[in-house]
């Protein structure tokens, strides 16, 4: 509240010195035609600040939203967008309209008599749900009456302080409806009703799975906006009425879920975090394609031993930057898995891989170019294509390959649906060239899990740790979903989580237009 009022008092302040500038400018003008048109315009001005300081200052209500007192806000804004507050949870960000309006919704207090009867009654929290579109709306509408009131209002009275001419004030005023009744509208004509399946979560790591939800309901329900904000409501709701831990929202059977990891290059911050993910969303495998060290030295071994602490199976590749000694290291623990041009079966799929044919842990003191000469070309692009014959000749459909450098993956096109790599450092998916007569190949190259290790001190900021939840159907084998997380900033507390369900839309190039692929410099 005492932010609120200090925002006020800005605004009057500006008000007062806009009025009396504005009140200089008719005598400023000397023709009859000029102090027509400037007039005129004079007047939109004074409407349209009296419509963005109406808006800021009073464009907002409270309405109840199944137990939450919940607080609804507009502001100006050039991008359209929603933001959902579930303090101290975190927030949902939606790209959920094009208008000029920045919508805020908070979900605030629990109505203590309301959330006692849904505590005791065990169909509250599904009939609350149920109203919660209904609730929204009614809101929305209180609050759309509202932000014409102000702003019309604002305008008038700004027009009266200006000009102090009747007239004048009534054009400022009738401006005013029409801004804001466009603004209002064109947000309402833009609405994108999917929006609610691709949120971006911004919050604490342990909450996210809870409050965006599960991945299967969401790719199941593509265009029912009014069920995905029931069921928003209803995973808050169980949050909220839980007194001693926070839940995990549990997935629907059949739902497999894979932590894609990749170049943890040392970093033992890392492993805290993945163990987080792997508990919090009911990680079912962790698949590695690569750099878990940087030398790939003898006493670096140590440093995977952390990998049994997961407690699921750990399928690993190694990158360019692991030696032999690491890949032994890697398969001495319990639970891991490496592959070299090689297939196993973890968690319901099939997954095939093969390790970096380069070990260049220094790039320094590699030769110059040597990432794209002609050996290292053929020796990377010739990864793939060994991995693609192992593919092609196994007796079992492959539902995953693995390579470390994306240049690799391009030869395993039409041999199975998805193909993971790392050695970049940057997030990147997209649609591998398809083959003539065989299936679609997805390739999803995974940033650095391990912020680059070292590397991304190099940076003005530090690179975010980054991996990614992959959602699979246990019967059709096929992804329906993933989740691109980052985690940055200082500690390990902060998390950016943005949900992309998949569809065959992603953009590919024509057909036709397959370049030869070049690896990545070594890093």
């Amino acid at each position: 509240m005492d932010k609120q009022a200090e925002n006020d008092r800005r605004i009057a302040s500006a008000v007062r010195r806009f009025v009396s500038i504005f009140r200089q400018v008719p005598s400023l003008l000397r023709s009859r035609a000029s102090r027509r048109i400037g007039l005129g315009l004079l007047v939109f001005v004074v409407a349209l600040v009296g419509v963005v300081v109406g808006v800021l200052v009073g464009a907002r209500t409270e309405t109840d939203v199944g137990p939450f007192q919940a607080e609804m806000s507009i502001a100006p804004s050039f991008i359209g967008d929603t933001e959902v507050a579930i303090p101290p949870l975190g927030s949902l960000h939606l790209n959920s309209h094009d208008g000029p309006v920045h919508l805020n919704v908070s979900l605030g207090s629990l109505d203590q008599t309301r959330t006692e009867a849904l505590i005791n009654d065990p169909a509250g929290i599904t009939r609350a749900s149920q109203t919660a579109v209904g609730d929204v709306k009614m809101g929305l509408i209180k609050l759309g009456m509202r932000t014409v009131a102000v702003s019309v209002l604002f305008a008038m009275v700004l027009a009266a302080l200006v000009f102090r001419n009747v007239r004048r004030v009534a054009w400022s005023g009738g401006l005013a409806l029409a801004i804001v009744g466009a603004s209002l509208g064109s947000a309402i004509a833009t609405v994108h009703p999917d929006s609610i399946e691709e949120p971006r979560y911004e919050g604490l790591l342990v909450n996210a799975p809870a409050v965006v939800g599960d991945a299967r309901r969401i790719a199941d329900d593509y265009g029912k906006y009014a069920e995905q904000l029931q069921q928003l409501v209803a995973n808050v709701s169980r949050i909220y009425t839980t007194v001693s831990t926070l839940p995990v929202y549990q997935p629907e059977a059949g739902t497999t879920r894979v932590l894609h990891v990749s170049d943890l290059h040392l970093n033992p911050t890392a492993w805290s975090i993945m163990r987080t993910i792997v508990e919090q969303f009911g990680i079912n495998a962790v698949i590695d394609t690569g750099d878990i060290t940087d030398w790939g030295s003898e006493p670096e071994a140590s440093y995977v031993a952390s990998i049994r602490l997961l407690k699921v199976p750990y399928v690993f590749i190694r990158g360019n930057h692991d030696s032999a000694a690491t890949g032994a290291a890697v398969a001495q623990q319990s639970n891991a898995i490496v592959l070299d041009n090689s297939i196993t079966s973890v968690a319901g799929l099939t997954v095939a891989g093969i390790g970096d044919p380069r070990f260049t842990p220094d790039k320094e003191t590699s030769p110059p170019g040597s990432g794209a000469s002609k050996q290292t070309v053929e020796q990377v692009i010739g990864a793939g294509e060994r991995l693609a014959s192992t593919v092609r000749g196994s007796n079992v459909p492959v539902d995953i390959a693995l390579v470390h450098d994306p240049a690799s993956a391009g030869a395993l096109s039409g041999t199975c649906p998805l193909v993971l790599a790392g050695h970049t450092h940057q997030r990147e998916v997209r649609m591998l060239d398809q083959v003539p007569g065989k299936m679609q190949t997805r390739l999803m190259v995974e940033g650095s899990t391990g912020g680059a290790g070292l590397r991304g001190l190099e940076h003005e900021e530090p690179l975010p740790l980054a991996m990614s939840v992959l959602y699979f159907d246990s019967k059709t084998r096929a992804l329906q979903a993933y989740d691109d997380i980052k985690v940055g900033g200082t500690g390990q507390s902060q998390v950016t989580l943005e949900r992309k369900v998949v569809t065959d839309g992603l953009a590919r190039p024509a057909e036709g237009q397959r370049p030869t692929p070049t690896p990545t410099p070594t890093r």
